[in-house]
């Protein structure tokens, strides 16, 4: 059974990057449309809204890092981290669907600690800046 885990595992770490970090892309993306209104709503959770250009920075580009594979490890130290810090400040209301978005974002952060653990994995730019 193992050499069955093993010949599919590339094809898991490229697809467990996409799926984990396409909801940072299209966030990031989503920030810079609706701008001001971001910035409204980070300045009414009691979040500068002058952060705001770091926090598309790490979405964006920190989401297009992870599907790469490019600085997997410290990119995705730092999204878990950003994980973890969004779901006290944005989800820490008692109601039902603010819990379950904590909880989502602490899911979100354990996925990127693995990343952390066991780097990007062979379809990655990380492994071909190793090779070269």
């Amino acid at each position: 059974m193992d050499k069955i885990f093993d010949s599919v595992k590339p094809y898991s770490d490229l697809l467990g990057r996409i799926l984990i970090a396409v909801l940072f892309v299209i966030a990031g993306w989503g920030k810079i449309s609706a701008y001001a209104g971001t910035q409204q709503y980070m300045a009414a959770m009691g979040v500068p809204g002058g952060l705001l250009p770091l926090v598309i920075a790490l979405e964006l580009g920190g989401g297009i890092a992870i599907v790469l594979g490019l600085f997997t490890r410290p990119v995705a130290l730092l999204l878990a981290g950003f994980s973890i810090i969004t779901a006290v400040l944005f989800h820490g209301a008692a109601d039902h669907v603010n819990q379950i978005m904590f909880m989502k974002n602490l899911a979100i952060a354990g996925g990127f600690l693995f990343l952390v653990g066991h780097g990007a994995g062979r379809f990655s730019l990380d492994q071909l800046r190793r090779t070269a």
